[in-house]
């Protein structure tokens, strides 16, 4: 028997559902701040994650999937979705767009090699959002407001932010040479990837999940006492757009963010949920104003976040999250050979009006299918059998009012929808196949 890979899982009907839900929910919010989707292919050329991500970060040096395609192409499985987003807005000049400023959102499967556990798996979800055009603390701003948005319309209410600037990129360059200075003599009392760090990309250490909690990192030089003016402006103009707001956040002056390409602002958001414990960070992001042009595009800054949507599906257990109700509209009994045919004309009829309909395939018994259309949750149950055919009507039970009557077949789409719309009408003596309230 086969089985499925180590790291993925299957999304069964009732878990999908919830998905859905979840997905309509992201789809509604970024309606809102008015971010349009994106989709790019979920391989793309091993280099555009080398040159953006970073070849000393985690993701490309131990968890890309990476391979050779037959035309000796060097491949990777997409192991995050700011770099594809940056490729496709420079290949098809998306920033010669009417619009100056680009904001764009995604969701689909990425892909890392790392170890499987409850929520963070080898194929996972992500849903992310990239705006391009603007320097302004105001941009940065929207996409943290956009990102706890999200949050608060899945009913997760105990929601905040850390925040930090990690500056430009001079303060950046004053910053590494500072931690430099600070680790140099101790570098070797630290994990073995953190002394290869200290000579490739000293700002990794302090993204270091084996000792970032050694006296030796907690007291580092932090990057928010080495900003440059523009930086410490850029900054301050944040925290007072995130006050206007009213997000509660907090300055975290250790947050880093684990990709090479950000500038400024980095965030997380924390969800405070018995389901998530300590590990209760489900979305980062921050501002890379220098990634488009590092990939061979124009001098063009951006901004975005990414949730990991396992981590946030996992998030929904503690507040009872349900997904889109289990229903169906109609669930038309045909009963007898003879009847089909018009039975599922009827059916049809119902199904392109848009009610949720289904029938049973399988010629049980009334009683077996009285039991079916309890399990799948159907409000009208109609009965169609010889009886009803040669009179040309069809029986008609609404569970929820217990309201039961026999109407003309041809009846059946407009009566469900009238009551559907307005349960006090009742049309029981039209002479017509339709009335004007029915219509």
């Amino acid at each position: 028997m086969y089985q499925k890979i180590k790291g993925t899982y299957d999304l069964l009907p009732n878990d999908t559902k919830k998905w859905q839900s979840l997905e309509k929910t992201i789809r509604s919010v970024s309606k809102i701040y008015n971010y349009e989707e994106i989709r790019t292919p979920i391989f793309e050329n091993t280099e555009l994650f080398h040159r953006s991500v970073g070849e000393e970060t985690d993701i490309v040096s131990k968890e890309t999937y990476d391979f050779i395609d037959r035309g000796k192409r060097h491949i990777t499985l997409r192991p995050e979705g700011t770099a594809p987003v940056a490729r496709s807005y420079i290949e098809n000049k998306l920033y010669a767009d009417k619009l100056p400023v680009k904001k764009l959102y995604y969701m689909g499967p990425m892909f890392r090699y790392e170890r499987p556990q409850k929520g963070r798996y080898r194929q996972f979800a992500q849903f992310g959002a990239e705006a391009f055009g603007s320097t302004s603390p105001l941009l940065d701003a929207e996409i943290i407001s956009y990102a706890v948005s999200v949050i608060k319309a899945l009913k997760i209410k105990d929601v905040e932010v850390h925040v930090n600037s990690i500056g430009d990129q001079e303060s950046k360059v004053m910053y590494k040479e500072a931690l430099i200075a600070y680790l140099e003599k101790d570098v070797q009392t630290l994990c073995s990837d953190c002394q290869k760090r200290f000579e490739t990309n000293p700002l990794r250490i302090l993204d270091c999940k084996v000792d970032k909690d050694t006296e030796l990192l907690k007291n580092a030089p932090k990057p928010l006492d080495y900003l440059n003016e523009e930086s410490k402006t850029h900054f301050n103009k944040l925290l007072a757009y995130l006050d206007a707001m009213e997000i509660k956040y907090v300055i975290d002056r250790n947050l880093v963010r684990g990709l090479d390409y950000y500038t400024h602002t980095v965030f997380e958001v924390n969800a405070n949920l018995e389901t998530l414990g300590a590990q209760n960070t489900i979305c980062g992001g921050g501002r890379y104003n220098h990634l488009v042009s590092s990939l061979g595009g124009p001098d063009i800054p951006g901004v975005g976040f990414a949730f990991g949507l396992e981590r946030l599906m996992f998030a929904l257990e503690s507040v009872n999250f349900k997904g889109t109700p289990d229903y169906l509209h109609l669930y038309l009994m045909i009963l007898g050979e003879e009847q089909k045919e018009d039975g599922i004309r009827l059916l049809n009829r119902c199904r392109i009006g848009g009610l949720f309909s289904d029938i049973d395939f399988l010629d049980k018994n009334l009683k077996a299918q009285f039991k079916l259309a309890d399990n799948m949750n159907a409000r009208f149950i109609a009965i169609y059998g010889a009886n009803e055919k040669a009179k040309g009507e069809i029986n008609v039970k609404d569970k929820d009012t217990g309201k039961e009557i026999t109407i003309k077949s041809s009846q059946l789409y407009n009566h469900i929808i009238t009551e559907l719309m307005n349960p006090n009408h009742s049309c029981e003596t039209c002479e017509e196949d339709s009335c004007d309230d029915c219509e």
